[in-house]
């Protein structure tokens, strides 16, 4: 699918809509939202983005009434344009997607006949979209009983929600279909949670306090928008990647300068967060040299310290220098199941097998750490998913191994909240943390 030219006048939906089809397209051939927005002209990126985001939290219904309107199955560039028209239409109250469906269906159909490629499908496409509108009860009823078209994720992803939590599987899957709630981080260092409350009320946003140190704002702001952002007096992060330092440092004695180990850092939200809040010295590792420079600039900005190297976690012969640490965070690689809500394009960039995988290289990430915790010192392990598999079975399996590692309060699993019904927050976005795993674990002192 060619890129369409962008007009130097304001872009036009048909514009969004072209970009918008490449983005889910090349999420579909398995490559991130993040990398396929990259390539949207800079005055187009915001619009498809909020499109691209809109689609794939529909995108098992339209798949599922592609299926109902074509005998055939249309190459997959028009499926993917054809998709993100029907996500208008098919959720047209959704936020950012208010669209007549009379245009809807014309800046589609101009869509694809700006693509050379696929000129002569442009009247198959205005026909199947015209269809969906006259007979939209009728199509709606036939992929009713389809659950993928139910509840927008890949049947295994459902399956696996119903068997790890069968009292709140749907509460899950409907709030992943929302938007989550943008939330800061206050840095302590620099200023109080109250100063920037009044701060950003001066600017008509309303928000709430959330945890230790977070503020949940009632609408999103650009970063640049934010009071004291670029001064390093906050940081956007959700409610529940907060959580990681106060359960780190609950299980250090007070008054001392601990030894802290990040196993697994970049961007570097939870090095920083553990700087703003404790004296430490702190060693912060990440395999990639690109998500290293991002850790280091994320701490310049808000005026902390750490020794960031580029090292895999898993082979600490390359880079421990046989001390040992007083606390462990390992916040391990993982399906990111739990962030469907800000990254809509994982739940169909995964496959059920890639929890397997994962949980294997959890296991192998913890028992190569374990030995460098000392006694009496707290390792905290932490998934940003929803799946037990990255949970409690793998605590579970780690202490039946480990006769030293002993289990300490810690919040489990969280899941992600039902969007609000009342109040100033009632934007139909999806409250509470994201979805989140959290154990701590102590390693006994010898006797």
């Amino acid at each position: 699918m060619s890129a369409p030219s962008v007009s130097p006048s304001a872009p036009t939906l048909g514009q969004q809509l072209a970009h918008t089809a490449r983005a889910v397209l090349a999420v579909r051939q398995g490559r991130s939202l993040t990398d396929a927005l990259a390539d949207v002209p800079a005055p187009l990126r915001a619009g498809v983005q909020a499109l691209a985001f809109h689609t794939l939290r529909e995108l098992g219904t339209c798949e599922a009434l592609v299926a109902q309107l074509a005998e055939r199955a249309p190459p997959p560039p028009l499926r993917a344009l054809m998709c993100a028209a029907l996500a208008l239409l098919t959720a047209p109250d959704a936020p950012g997607a208010r669209y007549a469906a009379h245009t809807v269906v014309d800046q589609a159909v101009r869509a694809a006949q700006h693509e050379p490629r696929w000129q002569r499908q442009a009247g198959f496409l205005n026909a199947c979209l015209r269809r969906y509108l006259r007979e939209t009860e009728a199509l709606r009823a036939a992929v009713a009983s389809d659950p993928v078209a139910q509840w927008n994720h890949p049947r295994w992803w459902i399956e696996r929600v119903q068997r790890d939590h069968p009292e709140a599987w749907r509460g899950i899957l409907t709030a992943n279909n929302h938007p989550g709630p943008m939330t800061l981080r206050v840095n302590r260092r620099r200023t109080t949670r109250e100063a920037l409350a009044q701060a950003l009320a001066q600017q008509g946003v309303a928000s709430r306090a959330v945890g230790d140190d977070g503020l949940e704002l009632a609408r999103a702001l650009p970063v640049e928008q934010l009071p004291g952002f670029a001064a390093g007096d906050c940081s956007v992060q959700d409610e529940a990647a907060q959580l990681a330092v106060p359960l780190l440092l609950q299980g250090l004695p007070a008054g001392t300068r601990p030894r802290v180990l990040d196993a697994c850092a970049a961007p570097g939200g939870k090095t920083a967060h553990l700087l703003e809040r404790a004296d430490a010295d702190l060693l912060a590792l990440d395999v990639d040299p690109q998500r290293c420079q991002r850790i280091t600039d994320n701490l310049q900005r808000l005026g902390l310290q750490a020794d960031v190297r580029c090292a895999d976690a898993a082979q600490p012969a390359t880079w421990w220098d046989g001390r040992p640490f007083d606390a462990i965070l390992l916040d391990a690689p993982c399906t990111a199941s739990g962030i469907v809500r800000r990254h809509p394009d994982v739940r169909w960039l995964r496959r059920d097998s890639d929890v397997a995988a994962l949980a294997r290289t959890q296991r192998a990430l913890l028992d190569a750490l374990w030995p460098l915790l000392c006694e009496g010192g707290r390792l905290v392990y932490a998934t940003c998913s929803v799946f037990r598999a990255e949970g409690s079975e793998q605590l579970q399996a780690f202490l039946q191994r480990h006769t030293d590692a002993l289990s300490a309060p810690a919040p489990g699993h969280l899941l992600p909240g039902l969007p609000d019904t009342v109040g100033e927050f009632n934007d139909n976005r999806s409250r509470g943390p994201d979805g989140f795993y959290y154990a701590c674990i102590d390693k006994a002192r010898a006797r």
